[in-house]
């Protein structure tokens, strides 16, 4: 039992020192450059998650995640581009955070190969992911309120301006048709009779012969007002037994 007490004697002085130091070391971290780090990764985090959650609103491909994901490893390259260069006085701080946007190119360039056949799609994609990644530089810049107005246009320009150009009829609608006939070279006729009113043309043709008739499914790029021109056409036809509007393809 004595020497028990003696070791305990040896060990809660040991521990208190250990504890004592673990504070101190803590206080000079949280008054350091690391906490300052932490808080710009979270909100680089947060900027991300934001623009993502309006692009997984829609259903696209690059969301929350990946959209956070790009705009926190921009932030984190940029902390470390500059804190890596202070053991290095000589060396050049901007050479990590200048890779970044090759990097993201190439992320970029896979979304926007993505395509539907003849169309290709992803280009907002690609631009956001682009944009998402500068703003995390902009973070670990310590470009704060940069970082968070560009965050804001970019929502009032993911929310809100694809509506305007629509209404205004200057953005392009992809929806897919479907009709049906007696033959596919009468069907292919009367529909190109129809588009030629509004000089479109069929993308992604698709013919399927069945017992009882001939199904054309294609893809048709044009405004609203035009889509909707072009859609009375087709049910009117008195050539076409049936028009459908299968569904959009959304081009981004």
């Amino acid at each position: 039992m004595a020497r028990l007490a003696v070791y305990g004697d040896k060990i809660q002085p040991f521990l208190m020192t250990t504890l004592h130091h673990f504070y101190d070391l803590l206080q000079t971290e949280t008054s350091s450059t690391v906490f300052l780090s932490m808080v710009r990764l979270v909100l680089a985090g947060i900027l991300g998650g934001l623009i993502g959650l309006e692009r997984e609103m829609k259903h696209r491909p690059a969301g929350v995640r990946t959209n956070m994901f790009i705009c926190f490893g921009a932030a984190m390259f940029t902390i470390l581009s500059d804190q890596l260069q202070a053991g290095y006085p000589s060396g050049d701080h901007t050479r990590i955070a200048a890779q970044i946007i090759p990097g993201i190119g190439f992320i970029g360039a896979g979304s926007i190969l993505r395509a539907h056949g003849e169309l290709v799609l992803g280009l907002t994609t690609a631009a956001t992911l682009f944009v998402v990644a500068s703003i995390g530089m902009a973070v670990g810049g310590g470009q704060y309120l940069t970082a968070i107005f560009a965050t804001a246009v970019i929502l009032f320009a993911l929310f809100f301006l694809g509506g305007t150009l629509r209404r205004m009829n200057l953005k392009l609608e992809i929806n897919t048709y479907e009709v049906t006939g007696k033959t596919a070279d009468e069907v292919i006729a009367e529909v190109n009779r129809i588009l030629e009113i509004t000089h479109s043309s069929m993308k992604n043709k698709q013919v399927a012969a069945t017992k009882d008739h001939v199904r054309l499914q294609f893809d048709l790029a044009r405004p609203h007002k035009q889509q909707e021109e072009i859609f009375r056409g087709l049910k009117q036809s008195a050539v076409l037994e049936t028009a459908v509007l299968v569904g959009p393809v959304e081009p981004e």
